[in-house]
């Protein structure tokens, strides 16, 4: 009997620390979708309102009219939601440092400077390692490298605002 009762308290443990992570990505990612991509709304919904050990949807709307599906996401779109996940994620439980690696290629100039913003000013106590072909994260970063391919070998260059 013992054993069941640890087995209930592991359960009861475990949809408690799933709720909290699901109600804080929740908000997280509506706060950061929104941020990247004004006039929008994102949010995660379970499938089972009863239990959420079943799953979520993720789902988006546009001036207040929710997408059916989202299939109707142009590329850049869904790049900026799939970051707004990984990103309210991580402010669930964050890390010392993140690696991206090109991270705005389906992004154009001005919601590139705007990710590079954000990153900025809302992980203010995390490290960025952002590898990145645009000007608009560029303005945005503390350091700059320049990597380069010079007769066979690569060679890396530390840039200052002067030198860009």
């Amino acid at each position: 009997m013992n054993i069941q009762k640890a087995i209930e308290e592991l359960d009861k443990k475990r949809k408690e620390a799933l709720e909290k992570v699901f109600n804080v990505t929740t908000e997280s990612l509506n706060k950061i979708y929104k941020t990247l991509l004004p006039g929008t709304m994102a949010k995660l919904e379970q499938i089972d309102k009863y239990d959420l050990m079943k799953g979520v949807h993720l789902r988006v709307a546009f001036n207040g009219v929710w997408k059916k599906s989202l299939s109707e996401l142009s590329g850049g779109q869904s790049s900026l939601l799939a970051l707004s996940l990984i990103l309210a994620l991580l402010r669930y439980k964050p890390a010392p440092i993140y690696i991206f690696d090109e991270i705005d290629a389906a992004l154009d100039l001005s919601h590139t400077a705007n990710l590079g913003l954000m990153l900025k000013q809302e992980f203010p106590q995390s490290q960025f390692i952002v590898i990145s072909l645009k000007d608009g994260m560029f303005s945005n970063a503390n350091v700059l490298y320049r990597v380069s391919y010079v007769d066979g070998s690569s060679k890396i260059e530390r840039l200052t605002k002067s030198t860009l």
